[in-house]
C-alpha cells in the first residue's frame, strides 16, 4: 500500500508543497509566489499572512493534484527560509509587524557596535554563528523597540516569537502548538548548540525576553495536529527543519564530510561533521545539521545571499531575459571565458567576507559588452561564489571530494559544468532536485515510521548525472583571480 508524505516547502519567493509516496518520488506539487517588500535600502519584508495563506492554498492544490485526500496522509513535514522572523500576538494569531527576511540588513550598524564592544567571541563560541544583521535576534529586538507598546508585551508574554516554520505550526493547529526544531533554533543566534539549550545570556545580550520563544524540539518530533478545516482531515506534523538543513536530509549527506549545496534565492554550502561541532577558522558557520533522538550532528556551512535571485533580478530587474531558461543559450553563446563579472551583492556578501554593507557591481564592461555577456556573468556568479566557499572549507582543513547539488538553478547544465570546473571536483545531481522538500518529508518519515532508519533514507538517494571537471588549471585561476578582484572592488568593510 502506498504511503504519502506532505512537504511544506516555505521558500523565500514562493511556498511549496509536494507530495511525496514512501520511495521519495514526487505526486504532486503546488506553488505559490508571494510578494517581496522592500520599503528602505537593505531592508527585506514579507507580509507574514500572505506566507500562511500561500502555504495553506498549496497544501489544498498539491493534494488535489495528487488525487488523495489528507486523511491518506502518513504526516507532515515542514522546511522553511531560514532566520526571517515573526512576532505575533498570542491572542488573535495576528503579525504585530510585517515578516523580517533573512537578507534583511536594518540591523547592521547595531552589528557592527556589538562586534567593536567585543562580543562576537562569545556569540561564535556559543552558537556557531558570527554577528550579523543575517540571523534573528538583532530583527526580533528592533521589532520590540520599533513597534509601540512590543516589548513591554514580550515581556508579559502577550506576543510569540517563531521562524517562518514557527508561525506554520501555530496556524496550521490553532496556535497549540509553539515549536521550532533545533536546526531554526541554530540561526536564531539565541540558542546554545552545544547544551542545546536557549542561551541567558545571549538573550540578555540581545535584549529578547524568553517568555517570546518557541520550545525546541528534535527535527523529527511530534509537532501537533492540524486544524481538520485546512486541510479536510487532521494530520500529524511531523517533521520541521530550516531549508537548508533539511536538503542536507534529502541528499542523504548521514556521513561525516558529506555535503550539499543549495541553489535557490540564495546558495548554502553544507558538510556534515558529526557529533563534533567545529569551529571555522575562515568564517564558516558551525550549525546543527539536524537533531534526532536527542543526539545533535552538526555541520558547517557556507551562506550566499544571492544566487538564483541574481537571474531574477536579470529577467525582472533589468529585464535581459523574459525567462531564467534563455540564459543557456546566451552562456552558449559567451563560453567561459567571459571578461565581464557580475557581483550580486544587493543586500552584503555573505560567506566567507560577512561584509552587509557591499553592494552589487558589473565589472569589466567594454563597448562589445551585450545581453549575453552580463547574463553570463550572472549565472557563473553562482559558481564563483561556491568557490569562495569551498576554498574556505579547504582551508579549515576538510576535504571536499564531490558536491551533492539541488535547488532550482542545478537543472541548468551549463551551469553545473562551469561549476565543476571552477571547484574542481565532481559534482552529483540527484534524481529528485527538490531535496528540500524531500528532507522534510523524510523527517515526518522518521517520526511516523514510513522509514525506520538514516541508513534507509540513504538507499533512496539516486544520482541522475555527474558533471566531472574538464577545465585546464591556468583557466581555472585565471578566472577566478578576476572574480576575486572584482569582489574586493565591491567591499566596503
Amino acid at each position: 500500500m502506498t504511503r504519502y508524505l506532505l512537504a511544506i516547502d516555505q521558500g523565500t519567493t514562493s511556498s511549496r508543497a509536494i507530495v511525496f509516496d514512501q520511495t521519495g518520488s514526487s505526486v504532486a506539487t503546488d506553488q505559490q509566489e508571494f510578494h517581496q517588500y522592500f520599503p528602505k535600502d537593505g531592508w527585506v519584508e514579507h507580509d507574514a499572512q500572505e506566507i500562511w495563506d500561500s502555504t495553506l492554498a498549496v497544501c489544498r492544490g498539491a493534494l488535489t493534484k495528487a488525487g488523495i485526500e489528507a486523511s491518506e496522509l502518513s504526516g507532515i513535514g515542514i522546511t522553511n527560509q531560514r532566520e526571517t522572523t515573526v512576532i505575533w500576538d498570542r491572542a488573535t494569531g495576528q503579525p504585530i509587524y510585517h515578516a523580517i527576511v533573512w537578507q534583511d540588513r536594518r540591523t547592521a550598524s547595531w552589528c557592527t557596535k556589538l562586534k567593536t564592544d567585543g562580543h562576537e567571541d562569545t556569540v561564535v563560541d556559543r552558537t556557531g554563528l558570527l554577528i550579523d544583521p543575517y540571523f534573528s535576534a538583532t530583527k526580533i529586538a528592533w521589532i520590540l523597540d520599533s513597534v509601540d507598546g512590543a516589548r513591554t508585551r514580550a515581556e508579559a508574554g502577550e506576543l510569540a516569537f517563531g521562524t517562518v516554520d514557527s508561525w506554520l505550526l501555530w496556524n496550521l493547529t490553532g496556535g497549540q502548538s509553539h515549536y521550532t526544531d533545533a536546526t531554526n533554533a541554530s540561526r536564531t543566534a539565541l540558542f546554545n548548540i552545544h547544551t542545546q539549550e536557549w542561551d541567558d545570556e545571549l538573550l540578555q545580550l540581545f535584549r529578547v525576553p524568553r517568555q517570546l520563544l518557541p520550545e525546541v524540539l528534535d527535527s523529527a518530533d511530534d509537532y501537533g495536529t492540524t486544524e481538520a478545516e485546512w486541510l479536510g482531515a487532521p494530520v500529524v506534523i511531523a517533521g520541521v527543519a530550516g531549508d537548508q538543513h533539511a536538503a542536507l536530509i534529502g541528499q542523504a549527506c548521514f556521513e561525516p564530510g558529506m555535503a550539499k549545496s543549495t541553489y535557490g534565492t540564495g546558495c548554502f554550502l553544507m558538510l556534515n561533521t558529526g557529533d563534533r561541532a567545529l569551529r571555522s577558522e575562515n568564517r564558516l558557520l558551525t550549525t546543527m545539521a539536524y537533531r534526532l533522538n536527542g543526539k545533535p550532528c552538526y555541520a558547517v556551512e557556507g551562506s550566499i545571499f544571492v544566487a538564483g535571485a541574481a537571474m531574477q533580478w536579470l529577467r525582472d530587474g533589468l529585464k535581459l531575459i523574459r525567462h531564467a531558461s534563455e540564459s543557456t543559450a546566451h552562456a552558449e553563446t559567451v563560453g567561459v571565458e567571459n571578461p565581464v563579472y557580475l557581483v550580486p551583492a544587493f543586500t552584503g556578501l555573505g560567506a566567507p567576507h560577512w561584509d552587509p554593507h557591499a553592494r552589487g557591481a558589473i565589472m569589466g564592461l567594454t563597448r562589445d559588452t551585450g545581453i549575453a555577456e552580463i547574463v553570463t556573468a550572472g549565472l557563473q556568479s553562482v559558481c564563483y561564489q561556491t568557490k569562495d566557499l569551498v576554498r574556505a572549507i579547504q582551508n579549515d582543513g576538510a576535504r571536499l571530494e564531490s558536491l551533492r547539488v539541488d535547488g532550482g538553478m542545478v537543472v541548468n547544465g551549463w551551469v553545473m559544468q562551469f561549476l565543476a570546473d571552477i571547484l574542481n571536483v565532481t559534482v552529483d545531481r540527484p534524481r529528485v532536485t527538490e531535496t528540500t522538500a524531500l528532507g522534510a518529508a523524510y523527517l515526518a518519515g522518521l517520526q511516523t515510521g514510513v522509514y525506520e532508519s538514516l541508513e534507509q533514507i540513504g538507499r533512496l538517494w539516486e544520482c541522475e548525472h555527474q558533471f566531472h571537471p574538464t577545465m585546464k588549471p591556468a583557466l581555472r585561476a585565471s578566472l577566478y583571480a578576476g572574480w576575486l578582484d572584482a569582489v574586493e572592488r565591491v567591499r566596503n568593510d
